[in-house]
């Protein structure tokens, strides 16, 4: 849920290889190219393949009778049609969870047949208003419709565990959810494609490597606060995701990689020691997001006038890739391609 944000909001199998990129870093479409379609539709997810990125980026999360469902939050106001459907209005709730309480229409509390009834909107309209003509277009996937996409692409897959700890808390287990699903796509199969888990939750991390997947583990670090699960197990005693990169040692145990906002590796006295430090240790380093709007650029790479407009996002990206990030998420792919060539 978008309220859980506000709070960071031993593998059984052979090793999955962990790929270290030498030069540019990997491409990520970031719930495909949002930059250009609505996020998480089919169009967006074939035209970020299109554009040339190296895997796509599903969320996760889960229905009433446990489908897995890609949305960027479990709360759907903002990104389908639900709050204009009379024959859902009734389900329009209040949700509370560690403190925090959330309005609106929740996946959980649909069927995957009604759910998919519902149609796609932009999320950010007024940033992304040419977006907008492609409302109603397209339905809502399933994690394994966005697999198979991934596949017949020929690329690799990111996906993001959300909430683990809320729907753990109302009986839906994402972890074991997610193992079989990755399991009957065929994910686990031999030249199957890249895979990787993520999550900001570390505990979400190590409940899939228990059921046996194997994937490469990269676990999620926003700028500020703790990662729930850890503040939910350790209360005040829980460490926050600064002093988690300041003991990489600690952290990397694992985990073959950690992902990062990007502001934490954009600061004006150059890169920060953990990047080096993971570098060091063997671990992937990415960064999220890329995304040309002047709104989401630092401000020193800001150009031009409006939010919505266009700024210097190369410069912006060279800084991360000077950074020495191993792969980025973008809501633009073909612009971070151009950014960062793929090898020969």
């Amino acid at each position: 849920m978008l309220w859980l944000g506000c709070v960071h909001a031993e593998f059984s199998g052979q090793p999955y290889p962990v790929t270290m990129q030498s030069s540019a870093p990997i491409v990520i479409g970031h719930r495909g190219a949002p930059g250009y379609r609505p996020e998480h539709t089919r169009a967006s997810y074939e035209l970020a393949i299109a554009q040339g990125v190296d895997l796509i980026e599903p969320d996760v999360v889960a229905t009433r009778d446990g489908v897995l469902v890609v949305r960027h939050e479990n709360e759907i106001s903002g990104t389908t049609d639900v709050a204009g459907r009379p024959e859902f209005a009734h389900l329009r709730t209040t949700k509370t969870f560690a403190g925090h309480a959330l309005e609106g229409w929740f996946v959980e509390d649909l069927s995957w047949d009604e759910l998919r009834t519902l149609r796609c909107r932009e999320r950010i309209p007024t940033l992304r208003p040419a977006n907008v003509a492609h409302d109603g277009e397209e339905g809502v996937l399933s994690l394994r419709e966005v697999l198979d996409i991934a596949r017949s692409g020929g690329v690799g897959a990111v996906i993001e565990i959300k909430h683990a700890p809320y729907f753990g808390s109302i009986g839906i287990d994402l972890a074991a959810l997610v193992a079989e699903e990755v399991r009957s796509a065929g994910w686990q199969a031999p030249g199957a494609g890249r895979l990787v888990i993520e999550s900001f939750e570390q505990s979400a991390l190590d409940a899939v490597r228990a059921h046996g997947i194997r994937a490469e583990y990269v676990y999620l670090l926003e700028r500020a606060g703790t990662a729930l699960d850890r503040l939910l197990a350790e209360g005040d005693e829980a460490p926050t995701y600064r002093a988690q990169l300041a003991d990489l040692d600690a952290l990397s145990a694992g985990l073959d990689g950690i992902s990062v906002h990007k502001s934490l590796l954009l600061r004006a006295g150059g890169p920060p020691r953990f990047a080096a430090a993971a570098r060091e240790r063997g671990l992937e380093l990415f960064a999220w997001t890329c995304r040309a709007e002047n709104a989401f650029l630092s401000r020193r790479f800001r150009a031009g006038s409006g939010r919505a407009a266009h700024g210097d996002w190369r410069a912006e990206w060279m800084a991360l890739r000077e950074a020495g990030v191993t792969g980025v998420f973008a809501d633009q792919p073909d612009l971070a391609r151009r950014a960062f060539p793929a090898a020969e």
